[in-house]
């Protein structure tokens, strides 16, 4: 993974978006750190990853639109985001760009390579982006002493494969496009910022793409949620009005996958 020279105080993000996260302190971990809880609930801080040579590395800022790993570049080390946005992708092979993800403040990009010991897709910067990038060797022989961390770890892995079968459901595209905003709602919110008022640094082309529906049909489905009130958006603030009747949405779509 290329990494870019590391840069001391919190990070500055353009927008009121959740780019950014205190870099905690000697002891404690940053605030967005997707494995703070599990290694401190196991007695690690800070200190005690040093001395265990399980070092942190802090890299970044990635500008906007700044590849962050490509397609085939060795794997050595997951990467949590410690502020901005990434999105990662594969390009199909007629240049077409097909979106797999959106990773929020907190959350870990690079787990798909773990099998094959190379990414097989694209990560890059939607915003100012921060990363803590960790050894995946490392991590994983601590893993092997820590309960929780190893837990940690499984957890992630089954939340990217909850991702794919979001994707593999067969919604209509209200549906699609609710289950969408609930889940970026509930990671925000797991992250202590507002699950009703947030930012998509993503375009609805983006959006579209990842949900696997022409834009054209994005931009009426999310015009019929702005016209019935369920949200409001304005330019890329997007403020969710009625969280639960958009909830009740995405959960018909989850009753037509149980009905078959």
């Amino acid at each position: 993974m290329p990494s870019a020279p590391s840069r001391r105080g919190p990070p500055r993000a353009a927008t009121p978006n959740p780019a950014a996260a205190d870099d905690g302190d000697a002891l404690h971990f940053c605030s967005t750190c997707a494995f703070s809880d599990a290694c401190m609930s196991q007695g690690y801080d800070k200190t005690a990853l040093a001395e265990l040579h399980v070092l942190v590395d802090h890299v970044g800022p990635f500008q906007p639109g700044e590849i962050i790993f490509r397609v085939g570049d060795p794997f050595d080390a997951i990467a949590a985001v410690r502020g901005g946005m990434v999105k990662t992708y594969v390009e199909d092979s007629q240049g077409n760009e097909q979106v797999l993800g959106f990773s929020l403040p907190g959350e870990v990009i690079g787990l798909n390579a773990i099998h094959g010991a190379r990414y097989p897709c694209n990560a890059v910067a939607l915003d100012t982006v921060y990363l803590c990038r960790f050894s995946f060797p490392r991590m994983s022989l601590l893993a092997t002493r820590m309960p929780g961390l190893q837990a940690k770890l499984f957890s992630l892995l089954s939340a990217e494969i909850g991702k794919v079968a979001l994707l593999a459901a067969n919604h209509r595209t209200e549906e699609r496009m609710a289950a969408f905003l609930v889940d970026l709602s509930e990671r925000y919110a797991r992250r202590g910022f507002s699950p009703v008022r947030f930012n998509l640094s993503m375009t609805r082309v983006e959006i579209a793409n990842y949900l696997r529906m022409a834009p054209e049909t994005a931009s009426r489905v999310l015009r019929r949620l702005i016209d019935d009130g369920v949200i409001a958006v304005n330019q890329r603030e997007m403020q969710l009005l009625q969280p639960e009747r958009l909830a009740a949405l995405a959960a018909a779509g989850e009753g037509h996958d149980a009905t078959g």
